[in-house]
């Protein structure tokens, strides 16, 4: 089983003690890289819908953007994302064992560096998959991109064995992905929250539930779609009534939800 995720806007650029590993793209993400350097302060924020701060703080971030960074420049990409999905996937807290079974088998999505691994060393940057950033490939990022990240899927489900891709990530970053040139089924979980008998997804509450389902499925081993529906973290359950196939739904109330914050 492969498991996908989406990257986070917020970063802990805290130091680990970790071997990291080099993004499959590495290249590609210095030409994107390259195409951002481009744009002033004024762009940078008006392209990610970002306050003066962080438009300048982005600005230095691919200013500084290095071919061939020092150790201080990079960080293990799983355990730097610092979003609501990695207050559930909590990578910090998997054993050595655990971490090298996700390197193999939990990939996240990115609009830098299309695919990384949890160890791969990354800069900091904040380029959303959405973000309609002109490119010598197209005019945004899934244009760049094409069908790029789809191969790289398919490729390490071949060398992990794995038979089944299940989605935990956003719409804005599973549409990068080429669904039709994948070469294994696609299961797309959803959470939901059950406030007055009318399950709703609450952003903030799927999100680190996704996180959580990824953390689930490596704590696990899991390979067979089926034992997805056993996750019950948070107070989740699955429901079968809402659920069509390759989108199982889970549900939790207002009290599982209470308990779980």
């Amino acid at each position: 089983m492969l498991v996908v995720i989406s990257p986070a806007k917020k970063l802990d650029w805290s130091e680990r003690a970790v071997e990291m590993t080099t993004p499959d793209f590495l290249n590609d993400a210095g030409v994107l890289a390259e195409t951002a350097r481009g744009l002033s302060v004024a762009e940078l924020k008006k392209l990610m819908h970002l306050s003066d701060d962080l438009a300048k703080l982005n600005y230095d971030r691919f200013r500084d953007y290095a071919e061939y960074p020092t150790p201080a420049q990079v960080r293990p990409a799983a355990l730097c994302f610092a979003g609501d999905t990695y207050q559930g996937l909590e990578a910090a807290s998997l054993d050595d064992e655990e971490m090298r079974w996700a390197q193999d088998h939990l990939r996240i999505l990115s609009g830098l560096y299309g695919v990384l691994r949890p160890l791969d060393a990354m800069q900091a940057y904040r380029l959303e998959m959405g973000s309609r950033l002109k490119n010598v490939r197209g005019k945004n990022l899934y244009e760049f991109w094409t069908t790029q990240i789809s191969e790289a899927l398919n490729r390490q489900a071949e060398a992990s064995g794995a038979k089944v891709l299940v989605n935990c990530a956003s719409q804005e970053y599973f549409g990068a992905v080429l669904v039709e040139a994948l070469t294994l089924p696609v299961v797309t979980p959803q959470f939901m929250e059950d406030k007055n008998g009318t399950p709703k997804i609450v952003s903030f509450y799927a999100k680190k539930a996704r996180g959580a389902m990824a953390r689930y499925i490596v704590q696990h081993r899991l390979t067979e779609p089926d034992a997805l529906l056993e996750f019950d973290a948070g107070g989740y359950g699955y429901r079968e009534d809402l659920s069509t196939p390759g989108k199982p739904v889970f549900v939790r109330d207002a009290v599982a939800a209470q308990k779980a914050a």
